[in-house]
């Protein structure tokens, strides 16, 4: 027997290779070599398999000789891709058929990054295919390969992309390397995992138009840990440019791989890509044939032929067609809520249909279209309002091209961040970049009117036959609007008819218009209080009086935040906020001002004595004419 000592494994990897070829042959038949991502991590193990990086091939010189120097690297996966598919692979999901969507989802952007980047660097698209996407199925294996002719990836690419989730992938990525005149990487988030839904194995190969090597992605289902790289040698498995990826399918979803299961599946949940979809579909023709005529005679020498029509099988792609025109380009009155809530359902992965939807096309200074929507629910990840949060809430597109989800900031203030929808412009550069945006006055006037039809049909939403859908809205989206009453001042008279409060006058939450069209015909001014909930607010001293005279007051109950917007607000249709918690409040009835001067006057040995005995813990004791039951109440100054 023959053992490799560690100098032998090291000038195995760094010397020649007809060196290592002869030394590495000796040991083949006795130990096999196991490397772990570096070459300083070596150690044997007894067997009769021969080493490579990070993979194990039956022992045999030609395997040797052909695969031993293409480099297999093994990664970890990021700690949050880790448990994503720990999820995936142990959990149990209703609806395994959007991982086709998603794939489709990926291989429209990266098809539409190569048109973009084209834009500057025309060679990306020399010598390359036409952009399309290609699926085709074997039903006998179980395979789906779903094919692209966009960007690519390169080797260091597919480390970043398809090894860590949302924050460090995706648009964002694309637009900050687009910008530093890099490259940029085509899967982010979640979408591309959802591949190991419905398959054990997931092949992966990419062919980047600026990198000269095309290289394979290889990740199981049920190893959450590591994936591999290695690049492609095999001649016949070369692409010219894009990225394939074959699914490998799970026993029990098999029948994916059926063709007309793909064009369904396509149909319901892709028809909106801007990009031609084909796929491997069995075709036939019929045609005539000649065939011995067995009813002939049988003593005759030369058998009658007839003619016989048959039909000829054969495979070939299949174009299916999308829709042409994205319906924001459509005329809104020829577009169906069903259309609407489709479209919605699919650019923003909801299973719950909007609340509201606004569609418009402005043609003036600036010319656009977009279809604006409120969503029905607040997502978690969203229920804190962040400003420059991103949401990726807007997918904004210039001439039908779809650019980015990653402006949303840009386009809309912070407070209104759950607004969603899609934006088309026809004024804006393919190449648009974040300083384009800062800069643009096309973006600032854009924004100003996107703000107020989102504003247009919230308030269209609060004036609704179905007072229930605008409290759904209220109970997900309140706290934004109050945000936007303290950083907002310029819009204060768009937002302040949306608010909503409880009061004293109603078992339901109120708007302003509501509490101003019931004031007394003498009130001048709007009553609130700001209370731990409605049950206190109702036996809370300071309400006496104003209970006495039947006047309405605003229970604010989310406090802090009910405050600040109140006081940010200050008036509503000339009535001032007037906090009747204070010290100062004064109710505006003057008929009895000389008994109330007598009374002070009265009881001014009283309060000097009470305030010593109080001390510290007030700031002063006063006669107040706002009680009517109880002997005293705390204000604040």
């Amino acid at each position: 027997m023959h053992r490799l000592s560690r100098r032998s494994v090291n000038s195995l990897f760094n010397n020649g290779a007809h060196r290592r070829r002869a030394v590495a042959v000796a040991a083949v038949s006795v130990y096999s070599l196991h490397v772990n991502q570096t070459v300083a991590d070596v150690r044997w193990k007894p067997g009769r398999m021969i080493p490579t990086w990070n993979r194990w091939y039956e022992s045999s010189s030609s395997n040797f000789q052909t695969n031993i120097f293409d480099p297999v690297h093994k990664y970890e996966y990021q700690a949050e891709v880790s448990r994503l598919m720990d999820l995936i692979a142990n959990s149990i999901y209703s609806n395994k058929e959007v991982f086709l969507r998603e794939l489709i989802s990926n291989a429209s952007d990266a098809l539409d990054k190569l048109r973009l980047l084209s834009v500057t660097e025309p060679q990306l698209l020399e010598g390359g295919p036409e952009l399309d996407i290609r699926i085709q199925t074997d039903q006998d294996n179980g395979i789906i390969t779903l094919t692209d002719s966009g960007i690519g990836m390169t080797h260091d690419e597919l480390v970043d992309s398809l090894g860590t989730i949302v924050a460090d992938t995706g648009t964002a990525k694309f637009l900050e390397a687009f910008k530093d005149s890099k490259d940029a990487g085509q899967f982010g988030g979640v979408g591309f995992y959802s591949a190991f839904l419905v398959a054990d194995k997931v092949v992966v190969s990419t062919k980047s138009p600026k990198s000269d090597k095309q290289y394979v992605w290889e990740g199981e289902a049920y190893n959450s840990r590591s994936y591999i790289i290695r690049e492609e040698t095999d001649p016949d498995k070369f692409i010219p440019r894009g990225t394939s990826i074959k699914l490998h399918l799970k026993r029990d979803d098999k029948g994916f791989a059926n063709p007309d299961i793909i064009q369904r599946l396509i149909k319901k949940h892709s028809q909106v890509v801007s990009f031609p979809i084909y796929t491997w579909q069995e075709k036939g023709y019929t045609k005539e044939v000649e065939v011995d005529d067995d009813q002939a005679e049988v003593d005759v020498e030369i058998k009658k032929k007839t003619k016989k029509k048959i039909v000829e099988k054969y495979w070939d792609w299949e174009l299916i067609t999308n829709e042409i025109q994205p319906i924001w380009l459509r005329n809104p009155k020829e577009v169906t809520r069903a259309e609407y809530n489709e479209l919605y359902k699919k650019a923003f992965n909801d299973y719950l249909e909007p609340l509201a939807s606004s569609h418009f096309t402005t043609e003036e200074d600036v010319e656009f279209s977009s279809i604006l929507y409120v969503p029905a629910i607040i997502p978690m990840e969203e229920e804190e309002i962040v400003d420059d949060i991103k949401t990726k809430n807007i997918r904004l597109y210039v001439k039908h091209v779809f650019i980015s989800s990653d402006f949303d900031t840009e386009l809309f203030p912070g407070y209104l961040s759950f607004v969603k929808g899609v934006v088309d412009s026809n004024d804006l550069p393919l190449n648009v970049s974040r300083e384009i945006f800062q800069d643009s006055p096309i973006v600032r006037i854009m924004r100003k009117r996107l703000v107020h039809k989102a504003f247009d049909m919230i308030l269209l939403l609060s004036k609704g036959e179905n007072r229930e859908d605008y409290e759904k809205f209220w109970d997900n989206f309140g706290k934004h609007l109050k945000l936007g009453c303290i950083e907002d001042h310029e819009n204060h008279y768009r937002l302040a008819p949306l608010l909503r409060f409880f009061s004293s006058h109603s078992s339901k939450m109120i708007s302003l218009d509501e509490y101003v069209e019931n004031m007394k015909p003498d009130q001048k001014d709007i009553y609130y209080v700001a209370v731990d909930n409605v049950e206190s607010a109702m036996v809370n001293p300071v309400m006496e009086r104003l209970c006495d005279k039947d006047l309405q007051v605003l229970f604010l109950v989310d406090d802090p935040i009910d405050e600040f917007a109140v006081r940010e607000l200050k008036w509503y249709k000339g009535k001032n906020f007037v906090d009747i918690s204070k010290e100062d409040f004064i109710l505006g009835d003057n008929k009895n001002e000389e008994k109330e001067k007598e009374m002070k006057q009265e009881f001014e040995q009283f309060c000097i004595w009470m305030k010593k005995i109080l001390g510290d813990k007030v700031d002063d004791v006063q006669v107040s004419n706002r009680l009517t039951v109880s002997p005293c109440v705390i204000v604040s100054g």
